[in-house]
């Protein structure tokens, strides 16, 4: 398996929970979101970010709603629902037991090398 095969589907993990907490701060628009997540090296477009975004909020973790721009068409705005910020602490606690396992089973690679 090559590098970048292994980094994508590691960032393809972590995806959900990275989308909600950004909406976990605040309600985001769909670019932003994309930005927000450019920004932090996580390279998504919009045909996987939609997707992503419906089934969430078809999982009652997210909900949205049109606001109007005065640059063209209303925009869909997205927020967490309080069973998606359930849902992140979850995520959030597993992501650090697995944090702290990987932690652990580095250290005691290097310790025996």
């Amino acid at each position: 398996m090559k590098i970048d095969n292994m980094k994508a589907q590691m960032r393809k993990g972590v995806l959900e929970m990275c989308i909600l907490s950004l909406l976990s701060a605040e309600e985001m628009y769909t670019s932003d979101i994309i930005d927000r997540l450019r920004n932090a090296q996580l390279v998504v477009v919009e045909g996987t970010l939609y997707p992503l975004l419906t089934r969430l909020k078809n999982d009652g973790l997210l909900e949205y709603y049109w606001q109007e721009s005065n640059s063209g068409p209303p925009r869909k705005y997205f927020k967490i629902t309080s069973e998606g910020n359930n849902f992140l602490r979850e995520l959030r606690d597993s992501w650090e037991e697995i944090n702290q396992a990987v932690s652990i089973t580095s250290q005691n690679i290097q310790i025996h090398e």
